[in-house]
Parts: structure tokens; sequence; C-alpha cells
């Protein structure tokens, strides 16, 4: 009896949406993780190395526009945390093992336009976790020509190369911060850990990113197949009820014959 139990809840299951659950919420710590402390070392080495500061008042600078970017790496993470869960207890519910678990079920619309639903929402979430891609990549580009002048700085003797950040939009036109090979501060920042940490952190969140965009992919494959579950399952209980109506009129027009026939013999 135990292990028939057993056997009952693993076959109840979806592995599908556990796997793709699991892709999602590994792909997104890695990504709310990594990129909240890459953008706090960031942070260090803009005040650190370029010395920047922060500006008074209400004027958004690149440090004002980091805090938000913290803020909405906490939305995300809270958001789909909750949605893997909405994911996974749909997976549950959409699972053929269910109906033997626990028998019979109505197909109702409403269960076929959650599904649809669910379907249109992991659609745009991936459309979205492309553009998050493709906007992590930025500061990989970024920290990877820093990476790249600080080891050309090592290599060659006397090479006097700098790094604006007017290139990047990090601060306006009209403020000058750069960082050249010559100077002692340029030295300590390749020598420091922060940089290539830094640098690591924005890749293993790049990294996260495209994991969850794999997560996305996977779970409209999984929804497409449960929606398909539904809509076929819905057809077949609208032809078992079909059947079940004839059934029951022949047999009422059976028993009305047999009873025709019973009074005219009597």
């Amino acid at each position: 009896g135990c292990f028939e139990c057993c056997i009952k809840c693993l076959g109840g299951i979806p592995y599908a949406s556990l796997i793709a659950t699991i892709l999602l919420y590994a792909g997104v710590a890695l990504f709310c993780g990594c990129g909240h402390e890459a953008l706090s070392g960031t942070v260090n080495i803009l005040q650190t190395y370029f010395e920047l500061t922060r500006s008074a008042g209400d004027v958004i600078d690149v440090f004002t526009m980091i805090d938000i970017f913290k803020y909405v790496i906490y939305g995300v993470a809270a958001a789909f945390f909750v949605y893997g869960i909405l994911l996974m207890v749909e997976g549950f519910f959409t699972t053929g093992a269910i109906k033997d678990l626990y028998g019979d079920f109505k197909i109702t619309t409403c269960g076929r336009c959650v599904s649809a639903w669910f379907i249109m929402l992991t659609y745009i979430f991936m459309l979205a976790w492309l553009g998050v891609t493709a906007f992590t990549s930025l500061p990989v580009y970024m920290y990877f020509n820093l990476w790249t002048i600080c080891r050309n700085a090592t290599l060659v003797d006397g090479a006097n190369l700098c790094l604006d950040l007017r290139q990047y939009g990090i601060v306006t036109i009209g403020e000058e911060k750069k960082i050249c090979t010559m100077s002692e501060s340029f030295f300590k920042m390749c020598d420091s850990n922060e940089l290539n940490m830094t640098f690591h952190l924005f890749i293993v969140a790049l990294a996260g990113a495209g994991a969850a965009v794999i997560a996305m992919v996977h779970y409209l494959m999984v929804l497409s197949a449960n929606w398909a579950y539904v809509k076929d399952a819905c057809r077949m209980q609208k032809y078992e009820d079909i059947k079940s109506k004839e059934e029951q009129e022949l047999h009422d027009i059976h028993s009305t014959r047999s009873k025709e026939r019973l009074n005219a013999y009597t």
C-alpha cells in the first residue's frame, strides 16, 4: 500500500514543469543576487577610482539609476518566485496522472482560459527576459573594455590608454571623468580584486538572465502541451456525454417498445 501510494504520487508530479521551475529559480537567483552585488561593486569603483560623487537634490545621476535597478531586482525576484509557484500549480492540475488519483474531472471553459492566459503571460515574460539579457550584456561589454585596458597596460610598456565615462553616458559631456594608465588610481584599480569580482558577477548575472529565457521557452512548450491536453480532454468529454445521452435514449426506446409488446400480449 505504501509503495503503490508513492508510485501514484511520483506519477502525479509534472516533471517538465518542475524542471522549468528549477531552471527559472536558478536563473532568477543568479541574475538578482549577482546583479545586485555587481551594482554595489560598480558604485564602489566609481566612487573610489573615478572620484564620482552623488549629485545633491533630486538630480538623476548614475547612482540614482543604480538604486532604481536594485529596487527592480527586488521586484523581479519576488514576482518570479510567485509566478513559478503558479506555473507549477497549473502543471499539477493539468497532469494526466491527477485524473487517475482523484477520478474523473470536468474540463471547464475557465480551465482552458487559464491555460491560454498563462501561455500569453509566459510569452510576454520571455520577451521581457530577452530584453533584460540584452541590457545586462552592456555592463559586461563595458567591464570587458576596462579589463582589456588593464591587460594591455601591463603587456605594453609606456602605453597611454584612457577610459572616459562620457563614452558610455555615465556622466554628462561637460563633466570629464576618465582614468588613464599613467595614473596611480588606474594601477590600484587593475590590481584590486573588486574589478575582477564585479566583472565576473556581471557575467554570471548575464548567464542567469539567459537561463531565465530558456526556462520561459521551456514553460511555453509545457503550457502549450497542457493546453492541447485540456482541449482534447474537453472534446473527449463532450463525446462521452453525447454517447451516454444517445445510449440512454436507445435504452429508453427499447424499454418503451418492450412495455408496448408486453401490454399487447396481455
